[in-house]
């Protein structure tokens, strides 16, 4: 059997979760010539909302309305993070045109370009973050001025109780009651994709409103599990909206997500549109350095080998999950070109002995350390290659969950690869 012609490219970027997206589109959307490869994503574990910095200092559990002041403060008091070698003017180029991306791909964003916003979670509790769903942004005004509000839950769909919501913001919120749906037209157990897919018809968000509108009395707006369609949930909302006289919004539901499948939707079209080569659900199965300095990569699937051949490599394979990193007995590996894994000395150092110490755990801030320009380096402090470039949470040194700055680490730092990159090519 021929073996088939290497696959050329530009650039290669290995992950398919939020910086390994980011940075093909990034890098696509710049006339770089991009190929994709990754397996494992936890995108549609996401909630749609988009974390700049909610919390510092993370022991202190301070949370910061003002996310600059937060990253200007942690770039002083931890300047090995990876914010700290960025610009305020770099990390707000990132994160604005990834989300004019996602508007463009008919997923909208809102946010307050000078602070965090307020918003529901799924739990009744409220969450700060800063990039907000436009199928969102209402239920947070609704909040903000405590307006007359109905939450509605389907009966039989797991992960969203309007009851709980109200059960634990009735206190806060005096002009707030709940109700249940019931939906004769999935039989059986709700899943959210089944309703999501359901609403994208026209006929059953008709249906859905006629349930509505006698639910409303003198409520000014309506929240619901953010089941409103997989595509252009917003024009569904405003269809809805038309129908029962008061505003729509819906509240993120319990992972894995409509809100994740979205975002996944939204940014696969917009490297598709853009020219990006994907081999998902593929792995790197080899790498090698030609002379030239090229990346020489095997990558496969069951009985399916190809090799790409590129000029750079953006690695973004996330950390355990992803399987960026793992985990042996004695210590933590990078699984693709065995780079250094910033961690503790000893196993017995990864984790507190208190799960909810305020310390946090030494093992949610190990990864592979770079220089300013996001190249790993190797044993001894020197650069590991010039044309390789790290993205993401397998980052060291960014305790991100706690922080509540993953997607923004990921954005941004896929985009400082990526500039990185271009300068190098110069």
């Amino acid at each position: 059997m021929k073996t088939p012609e290497p696959i050329q490219c530009d650039l290669l970027v290995i992950g398919a979760g939020m910086a390994g997206m980011a940075a093909a589109g990034f890098a696509a959307v710049r006339g770089i010539s991009t190929v994709q490869v990754g397996t494992t994503s936890a995108i549609i574990y996401a909630s749609g909302l988009l974390d700049l910095m909610g919390v510092h200092p993370v022991g202190d559990r301070l949370f910061r309305t003002d996310p600059w002041a937060a990253i200007a403060s942690l770039s002083k008091d931890q300047p090995d993070h990876p914010y700290a070698c960025l610009s305020p003017q770099d990390i707000e180029a990132a994160f604005g045109e990834f989300i004019t991306h996602l508007n463009e791909a008919g997923l909208p964003y809102c946010r307050q370009i000078a602070q965090n916003t307020e918003v529901l979670t799924p739990t009744g509790t409220i969450k700060l973050t800063y990039g907000v769903p436009q199928s969102m942004w209402v239920g947070a005004k609704a909040w903000q001025n405590k307006w007359p509000c109905l939450l509605v839950d389907f009966k039989g769909l797991m992960g969203f109780s309007a009851r709980q919501i109200y059960e634990t913001l009735k206190d806060q919120w005096p002009d707030l009651r709940y109700s249940h749906i019931e939906w004769p037209e999935i039989q059986g157990e709700l899943y959210a994709e089944h309703l999501a897919l359901q609403f994208q018809l026209s006929k059953y968000r008709n249906r859905l409103a006629e349930i509505l509108k006698p639910m409303i009395f003198h409520e000014k707006a309506v929240g619901m599990p953010a089941v409103l369609g997989i595509k252009a949930s917003s024009s569904i909302i405003v269809d809805i909206e038309k129908i029962i006289g008061c505003r729509v919004f819906e509240i993120p539901t319990l992972p894995p997500s409509i809100t994740g499948i979205r975002l996944r939707e939204a940014m696969a079209q917009w490297l598709s549109e853009n020219g990006v080569r994907t081999f998902y659900q593929m792995k790197v199965l080899q790498v090698q350095v030609a002379k030239s300095g090229d990346f020489v990569l095997y990558i496969g699937q069951d009985d399916t080998e190809l090799t790409v051949r590129a000029k750079a490599v953006v690695l973004a394979s996330g950390r355990f999950i992803g399987q960026g990193l793992k985990a042996g007995r004695s210590k933590i590996r990078e699984t693709i070109f065995d780079l250094p894994v910033c961690q503790p000395y000893s196993r017995k150092e990864w984790y507190q002995p208190d799960f909810l110490d305020p310390r946090g755990h030494a093992i949610n801030c190990c990864g592979i350390t770079t220089d300013d320009a996001f190249r790993p380096l190797d044993k001894d402090g020197c650069i590991f290659h010039p044309r390789l470039f790290v993205a993401g949470s397998i980052l060291a040194h960014a305790d991100w969950m706690r922080m509540k700055c993953g997607s923004g680490l990921s954005i941004v730092t896929a985009y400082a690869a990526v500039k990185a990159y271009l300068k190098y090519k110069e």
